[in-house]
């Protein structure tokens, strides 16, 4: 780790609890800092909040102060990444020309570590994962490591105290962490793909949204290296405009970019890299993600052997088409992380196998239209449940499933899609839409479903 002087002596506030909040807690205190944390909950039996208060960190629990910006010099603010800058003490930090930061612009500037940074609309966390694997696999021959961080759910700044400088940090960033950059520096960088209506319930806008994106390799010097999807025209040139690394691209079909999937072969130019019969993920989007990770991993040094050792093992991040298990030839896939259109639209085909489609959820407003030739295709049935349920199953009906069951909750839905199925078929939980109807997260809402599946099994 290195110890800079940035915030030595700063008075911070800390904006939101939660993992990155109490990491960045603990680095600042590290780093000198001194320490104002504020999280609207009620923090008085909180284990993390008193442990900081122990260490000399002032907690504020249970409302925003924010008269207190107003009262006293605070030097940074740092803000949780999924508080919203409409927050009432952000908007007064921005007002009072507060520097606003994350947590990941704090932690990797203290990297010792030499970091890459993904992000994406969809497929970052399984890139992320399997950048690490590769790159863990290879760095294990001389003792060292790759970590995986971030967005995927360990906070930098809990990592970054112990890398070192023959370590690797693979870092999954997502929009909202950043919007709040000002000077990140990876070493390598990808944006997977962009796709619009994502998260523009934050962003206001797709331009926003894009421009937040990009922030992963604004920084970026000539010296560093940047990988950018050939397929996403639009989006490749304003990649090109902006970036000073030297570009690599991946594509699904295009022999002109770097790395692309060949007839029967992950491709570099007109290398074959390893047989696609080999690669234990389904579909062609985690093929796409491979040729991600295998281009950023061997940016640091890694060879086929380490490639191919991960890509034929490895059986996907949890509740991105996550492979449940097998019940009487039926085999469950958990995609929970599926929550938008565009997510679902790369799960549909993923299969040769009739798919009975579970999905639902939020209901955000939007029409399913755009998926209707892929359920026309994929799906033969369809079990639809929450507050999207109706507008899904009009899609449904567009496309000509016949068997259309709708219901109200995810625990209805399993036994309903297990009874519309036979030998052979896939059961996908992907549900097109956010969880918050009946769900906190998406994680919570996949781990239902991997409990429901295993009553299934009891019954």
């Amino acid at each position: 780790m290195k110890y800079i002087d940035t915030y030595k002596g700063k008075n911070v506030l800390v904006l939101g609890l939660g993992k990155s909040g109490y990491a960045v807690s603990k680095l600042l205190l590290k780093l000198g800092a001194r320490i104002t944390l504020n999280d609207k909950s009620d923090l008085a039996h909180n284990e993390q909040a008193k442990d900081l208060a122990e260490q000399g960190v002032r907690v504020i629990g249970g409302h925003h102060p924010v008269e207190l910006l107003s009262q006293e010099h605070f030097d940074y603010f740092v803000k949780n990444p999924g508080i919203p800058y409409e927050n009432p003490m952000v908007a007064k930090a921005q007002e009072l020309g507060l520097p606003i930061i994350t947590e990941p612009e704090i932690a990797l500037s203290c990297s010792e570590a030499p970091y890459i940074c993904v992000t994406g609309s969809n497929g970052k966390t399984t890139t992320v994962m399997l950048t690490q694997q590769i790159l863990d696999h290879h760095l294990a021959k001389t003792g060292h490591h790759a970590y995986a961080v971030g967005n995927i759910g360990t906070p930098i700044s809990s990592v970054v105290t112990k890398a070192t400088k023959d370590d690797i940090l693979v870092v999954e960033i997502s929009s909202f962490q950043l919007l709040g950059v000002t000077d990140i520096n990876p070493k390598a960088a990808a944006i997977v793909d962009i796709y619009p209506n994502v998260h523009l319930d934050y962003h206001k806008t797709f331009e926003n949204y894009v421009q937040a994106k990009l922030n992963v390799t604004r920084f970026q010097t000539p010296d560093d290296y940047f990988i950018a999807n050939y397929d996403q025209k639009e989006i490749l040139a304003k990649e090109q405009a902006l970036t000073k690394a030297q570009i690599q691209t991946f594509s699904e079909t295009d022999p002109a970019a770097d790395y692309y999937i060949g007839e029967d072969a992950l491709m570099y130019h007109d290398q074959k890299i390893m047989p696609l019969d080999e690669i234990k993920l389904p579909g062609i989007h985690n093929q796409q993600n491979c040729l991600v990770a295998i281009s950023l991993a061997r940016l640091f040094g890694a060879e086929n052997d380490d490639i191919t050792a991960i890509l034929s093992s490895f059986g996907g991040a949890k509740h991105r088409l996550q492979y449940v298990g097998t019940i009487d030839e039926r085999k469950f896939y958990n995609d929970s992380k599926s929550t938008n259109i565009e997510a679902a639209s790369v799960a549909l085909p993923s299969f040769k196998a009739p798919e009975v489609w579970i999905a639902g959820g939020l209901d955000r407003g939007f029409v399913f239209d755009d998926l209707v030739e892929l359920i026309k295709e994929h799906v033969k049935a369809a079990v639809l449940y929450g507050e999207s349920r109706y507008l899904l199953a009009d899609a449904c009906r567009k496309a000509g499933v016949k068997q259309i069951v709708i219901v109200d909750t995810l625990m209805e839905a399993v036994p309903n899609a297990w009874r519309l199925s036979n030998a052979g078929d896939v059961i996908l939980f992907s549900p097109a839409c956010a969880s918050w109807d009946q769900f906190r997260t998406f994680e919570e809402r996949g781990d239902y479903f991997v409990k429901f599946i295993k009553e299934l099994k009891t019954k």
